[in-house]
């Protein structure tokens, strides 16, 4: 018996596979889409804050929304130069003395730990002069090595690199259309909306909203928080490279659980690297440890809620999944996403639940 469909089956059949079609573009799309993604993503997080500036009256007058946004995007990459300009003098002066830092350590390795192994009748050492040698090739001078980075990079992919500087460059210009005409985008997107889906859709859109609110400028008060405590903390502790170390550390917090491990790691290596004694390890593990329970106990619960509520694996295999599909844009969004994912497999959850598939004895 043939399968007859009425006109509105054929029409949500005709509409969906367009749906599909358009979703599989932007997939064949990917690898120009990344300042626009990086440019949304700043747009949702910047819209409320530009909302409350444009609200701001000069002799009486509202600033204008085109002029609020510059400012705004102003703002944004002038805090980036900062960070940048705060970081590379530091990482530029301090990477040429590993060479003499790391074979030090070397050998303070070999005479703790050898005569251990010797006892087990292990005959093992560290050739740390081997070591020192193959350093001293490559890092005798930060600013050789760097150049001749860069040169390689031009030499072998010129067009990629003339490709990530053309998407940082349009990034802030796509920003500055997005952050302009950002209610009237949501209002056209909110148009092509089936009628008879609408309200269910909102409803979804609008948990879907206070989630990534609650998460995303939750997240970057928290960021900024703890990138100044572990630059001062490790400052205090008499690190060299306390400010490098510490903003990285607190800028990596938006990456749950490896963020935090890397940032560690890094402090832990400067430790080893620096102090002769128990000194470094001691006071990043003080810092590092107060840093966790400030973030966990107060910071979190106080400016970000309960996240996005999903569980630690969740987190960690949504980020190596997106990762592994888009790349780095997969792990930035890789959050948001699974708070999208999450709130529709709720409702898809209850949909089913509530379904006499589920009911029927």
């Amino acid at each position: 018996m043939p399968f007859n469909l009425t006109s509105n089956q054929k029409q949500t059949i005709t509409w969906l596979s367009v749906a599909l079609a358009f979703i599989l573009l932007l997939s064949l799309l990917g690898p120009i889409l990344m300042p626009f993604i990086v440019a949304a993503i700043l747009a949702y997080v910047l819209n409320p804050w530009l909302d409350k500036l444009c609200k701001i009256k000069i002799k009486g007058i509202h600033l204008p929304r085109p002029i609020a946004a510059t400012l705004m995007i102003l703002l944004v990459v002038a805090c980036i130069l900062a960070i940048v300009l705060i970081m590379v003098p530091i990482l530029q002066k301090q990477i040429p003395l590993l060479h003499n830092q790391i074979p030090q350590f070397l050998n303070r390795f070999n005479t703790l730990v050898g005569p251990i192994l010797h006892d087990f009748g292990i005959q093992a050492t560290i050739d740390s002069e081997g070591i020192k040698a193959i350093i001293s090739d490559h890092l005798a001078s930060s600013g050789d090595v760097i150049g001749k980075a860069v040169l390689s990079s031009i030499r072998v992919g010129g067009t990629a690199v003339l490709g990530m500087l053309a998407n940082f460059i349009l990034i802030p210009i796509v920003l500055f259309y997005l952050l302009v005409d950002w209610h009237a985008l949501i209002g056209r997107l909110r148009n092509f909306i089936p009628r008879r889906w609408l309200k269910q859709t909102q409803t979804w859109f609008k948990e879907v909203d206070e989630l990534l609110a609650q998460y995303l400028r939750g997240q970057i008060m928290v960021m900024v928080i703890l990138a100044i405590y572990y630059s001062l903390g490790l400052a205090i502790a008499g690190f060299d490279l306390a400010l490098p170390v510490g903003i990285l550390t607190g800028l990596l917090v938006f990456i749950p659980y490896l963020g935090y491990g890397l940032g560690l790691f890094l402090a832990l290596v400067s430790a080893v690297l620096q102090f002769n004694d128990l000194h470094g390890l001691v006071a990043v593990g003080i810092v590092y440890g107060v840093g966790q329970a400030l973030e966990s106990f107060i910071l979190t619960p106080k400016l970000v809620g309960e996240r996005i509520g999903l569980h630690p694996l969740t987190v960690i295999f949504a980020l190596m999944a997106f990762g592994q599909l888009f790349g780095f844009i997969g792990i930035l969004v890789a959050l948001p996403a699974s708070a999208v994912i999450s709130v529709a497999a709720k409702n898809l959850r209850l949909s089913y639940l509530n379904s006499s598939f589920y009911r029927q004895s």
